[in-house]
């Protein structure tokens, strides 16, 4: 770095960067330019001014809207309290009285102090802003970007960080969180004196040297590639955005925004909803203070009986409807998405998803239903590369195995004439059985004479697959032979050996065009007596190992057999939360809601749960997330694996109750700060580590540091004896060694999926699916966020996902049975919600919605005591409601 060249690294407490001067520099004459106060407002037209210490005012620090002061106040008392462009709530700036609803905060609570030295003639701090043509070099702590690889470009300018003079017309000023920062404005910088530990600048304890040379590193690299496709973008081209290169780099400042946002729901409906529930709760007080007090003497246990119920009743309502006090909705920025991850002509950044589904009987779950969901992913709206798609078939029947290989034949001529022609949805079945006029949109003049085709095409698969069925209902007393005369080795579904088939894959799988497709991989776990297989939990945890072993995505989707992508878009949908810098970290499942196909207009059978899913679920989402309902949910892997997420500090504050009751300021008590203190300690240390010095060579891509915090023992005991799938755990971003030979990784796979591998381990207990219950996915749900972990409740315009629901009254009670026991089984359980993990991240309303979920089954006790009185009031002529006579 020239001697002469000051060095700027971002601070995370403040909107403004910090300028570290070395000795002897001083300011160059003509440098030092006044704030920026100039702009106009973009509500009242005034100019948006400076703030005490001379900043230009930044009412929002998302997206820095240009607003002046009086409209901000004004808003924050009496209008919307967001942002008019990005919807965020304001927060409370120094100076500004405090409106209902700010957030907590220290009793002190301005960082006017954090950069207070004298310097030289023992002045207060210096302020200079950076005039144009001084280059400025910016770490990259304060960029927050630590997937996309979107280059920093300037309005005509150099991008090695040069900052032009400031203009009263530009009105984008970004602050350093917002992973952006707008060249066109003047940026405040404080000097820094040197000689001082950077630390007590906010600059952390970090090598800030280090960092700032590699970010002058990528900046170098990323101007290459931009200087090629933007040729005018070093100098004289159309920057302005009025030509074509200015709309390319207003798609580059697009690709820089929020991939998702909160849409509030109107106050006033929201209010509306919560006075109801007051009221009914002050009513509720007014009854049972007369029904205690006036108990009824000639009929006390009848009286009795009939007020535990009512209070029962009540509990009831009230663990019910608690949990929605603060319902959201979400919306999600595709085209964010795709500029950002996805830019037509460069390699694709989204991250690697395994897709998991999971069959056990093919008599009761139809194989053209799977073969229909199957074909639906293979065809999805993601680069192929990046895809994976996995079938357990826990039950090794050989009419899976063969109707997977016709499903994979199939799909050689139906994945690309779907993304040809941008087929919805994508499994076959289903849009060709849809009332729609299918040449709406369609410009292509070979389009029906391709679907034609293609319909052909699709008659005869499943008539092949429905001699497959007529085949399969009458077993051979020899049991099945596969084409070659070898038995099938999975005959005995109790008594077989692990097997592994992939049908497509990168190398091999090509379609009718020469493009590839996805992975598709069968797989059927070991079974033997007298072990413990523990059902779907068991298979989804072996399809884990499986698919760490063999494509290790980042990201884990599973649905059920009968549910299929009616939205190709599902899976960027998921990755708006998952890629997101903000939220992913934190996030260890995005949930869709369920819908179904097949129910009767007056859904006599109540399948369509609308109360759970379209309320419910919403409310859960403004606390700390939905829970996970076992079918269409994308998981973060690290989030399976135990490890506890990344929070930051306004993550560990008291819980939303406490912070919407109390309101104003609140001192922290002594236990919560202890225990943000061990949180704090836990996120950065809780990992488990691998020793690299114990693994086969070729292994790699995890982080050195990691290495040194756990032993190969305490490896073993926790994941396994899989040395392979071990490293695998650390790649956070996915993907395996490319030097590893692909025999052996198959071998290691057969060997995750044996019976005896979960011995002694911590799978099934706090890795993976978590074991206990039949109703597997709300305790492993439950499980990730008593670790602090949040889930994100994804409800897009065109539903993403839909199932088949029972068609019968014996279907649907079973089904209810099974929550039900399920339910009853995790209240006697050690991970009850009851007592479980109090003093951990787990928020209050969100522990009551778990609470709610196990003890609904109770309710069926009191409510049919509740209904037998009434009977046995009229038989023996006694009430339970005291007579006038006796007041």
């Amino acid at each position: 770095m020239a001697a002469n060249r000051g060095m700027v690294a971002g601070s995370h407490n403040r909107n403004e960067f910090v300028m570290i001067r070395h000795d002897g520099d001083a300011p160059a004459p003509g440098k030092e330019v006044k704030g920026a106060g100039g702009q106009g407002c973009q509500i009242c037209g005034d100019t948006v001014g400076v703030s005490a210490t001379g900043d230009v005012f930044v009412a929002c620090n998302e997206c820095a809207f240009p607003v002046c002061r009086p409209c901000y106040e004004y808003e924050r008392k009496d209008g919307v309290k967001c942002c008019p462009q990005c919807k965020t709530r304001y927060k409370r700036l120094k100076g500004s009285p405090r409106v209902p609803g700010d957030e907590e905060e220290e009793d002190v609570d301005d960082l006017d102090n954090e950069f207070n030295y004298k310097q030289g003639n023992g002045k207060g701090p210096e302020w200079q802003l950076q005039g144009q043509g001084e280059d400025i070099d910016l770490s990259s702590s304060s960029r927050h970007e630590p997937h996309h690889r979107i280059p920093r470009l300037t309005s005509g300018q150099q991008i090695s960080g040069e900052i032009p003079d400031a203009s009263p017309d530009r009105h984008s000023i970004r602050s350093p969180t917002s992973s952006y920062v707008d060249p066109s404005v003047p940026v405040p910088v404080r000097i820094v004196d040197p000689s001082k530990d950077l630390n007590s600048y906010g600059l952390n304890s970090v090598d800030w040297k280090e960092r700032v040379e590699s970010w002058r590193v990528k900046q170098d690299k990323n101007m290459m590639q931009v200087t090629n496709k933007y040729p005018d973008a070093r100098g004289g081209g159309d920057m302005e955005g009025t030509g074509s290169n200015g709309e390319d780099m207003q798609m580059v400042d697009d690709a820089r925004l929020p991939l998702s946002r909160i849409v509030p729901i109107p106050a006033n409906q929201l209010n509306l909803y919560r006075i109801v529930i007051i009221l009914r709760l002050i009513i509720l007080c007014f009854f049972f203070q007369y029904r205690v007090t006036h108990p009824v003497r000639d009929a006390y246990g009848l009286w009795l009986v009939s007020v535990i119920c009512e209070i029962w009743f009540a509990l009831s309502w009230l663990l019910d409807q608690f949990p929605k006090w603060y319902p959201i909705n979400r919306e999600t920025y595709l085209d964010r998405l795709a500029l950002r991850y996805d830019r037509e002509g460069e390699p694709s950044q989204l991250c690697p998803i395994d897709i998991f589904v999971s069959t056990v009987d093919p008599l009761k779950e139809p194989p053209l239903i799977t073969a229909n969901t199957v074909l639906s992913i293979l065809a999805v709206d993601y680069p192929v590369d990046k895809v994976s798609c996995y079938v357990s078939d826990d039950g090794s029947a050989m009419l899976t195995f063969e109707s997977l290989s016709e499903t994979a034949e199939f799909a050689r001529k139906w994945v690309p004439f779907c993304k040809k022609h941008n087929i919805e949805p994508r499994a076959p079945e289903f849009y060709f059985q849809q009332k729609i006029d299918y040449l709406k949109d369609k410009i292509q003049p070979s389009f029906v004479k391709e679907r034609r085709a293609m319909k052909r095409e699709y008659e005869e698969f499943k008539i092949r697959i429905n001699a497959l069925v007529a085949k399969a209902q009458k077993v051979p007393e020899e049991g099945w032979t596969m084409a070659d005369g070898t038995a099938w080795p999975g005959n005995n579904p109790r008594d077989h050996p692990g097997m592994i088939q992939v049908f497509l894959g990168h190398s091999g799988g090509l379609d009718t065009e020469g493009n590839e497709l996805p992975w598709l991989v069968y797989v059927s776990r070991e079974k033997r007596p007298g072990f413990q297989h523990h059902k779907k939990a068991g298979a989804m945890n072996a399809l884990i190992r499986v698919s760490a072993v063999l494509t290790n995505g980042a990201y884990l989707l599973n649905v059920d057999c009968d549910h299929y992508f009616n939205s190709s878009k599902a899976l960027r949908e998921a990755m708006c939360f998952m890629m997101d810098p903000a939220l992913g970290r934190k996030t260890c499942y995005v949930q869709f809601p369920q819908r179904f196909d097949g129910i009767d207009l007056h859904d006599r059978y109540a399948n369509r749960n609308i109360v759970f899913f379209d309320i419910n679920m919403k409310g859960l989402d403004g606390i700390q997330g939905p829970m996970y309902v076992g079918t269409g949910c994308c998981f973060n892997r690290q989030a399976l694996y135990g490890y506890d997420p990344v929070l930051t500090e306004a993550d560990l504050e008291p819980n939303i109750v406490v912070k919407s009751c109390c309101g104003g300021r609140k001192k922290k008590s002594k236990s919560y700060m202890d225990n943000k203190n061990r949180m704090m300690k836990r996120t950065e240390s809780s990992a488990p580590i691998f020793n690299m010095d114990d693994i086969e060579e070729g292994i790699e891509g995890y982080e050195d540091e990691r290495s040194m915090l756990m032993s190969q023992k305490r490896l073993e005991k926790r994941f396994g004896q899989s040395p392979i799938f071990t490293a695998s755990t650390f790649m956070t971003q996915g993907g395996i060694p490319p030097s590893t030979n692909p025999a052996s990784l198959l071998k290691e796979a057969i060997h995750v999926i044996s019976c005896g591998y979960e011995d002694k381990t911590e799978w099934g207990k706090e890795i993976g699916w978590i074991y206990g219950s039949v109703t597997e996915d709300i305790l492993t749900g439950f499980k990730m966020h008593a670790r602090g972990w949040i889930s994100i409740y994804c409800m897009p315009p065109r539903p993403c996902f839909k199932g088949s629901a029972p068609i019968n009254l014996s279907d649907r009670l079973n089904q209810v049975l099974r929550w039900a026991l399920g339910s009853v089984e995790i209240l006697f359980s050690r991970h009850c919600p009851i007592w479980y993990n109090y003093g951990g991240r787990l928020k209050l309303l969100e522990r009551v919605a778990y609470i709610n979920t196990i003890v609904y089954p109770i309710t069926s006790l009191p409510l049919i005591a509740y209904c037998v009185l009434p009977a046995i009031c009229l038989l023996t002529n006694k009430f339970i409601i005291p007579e006038h006579a006796d007041q």
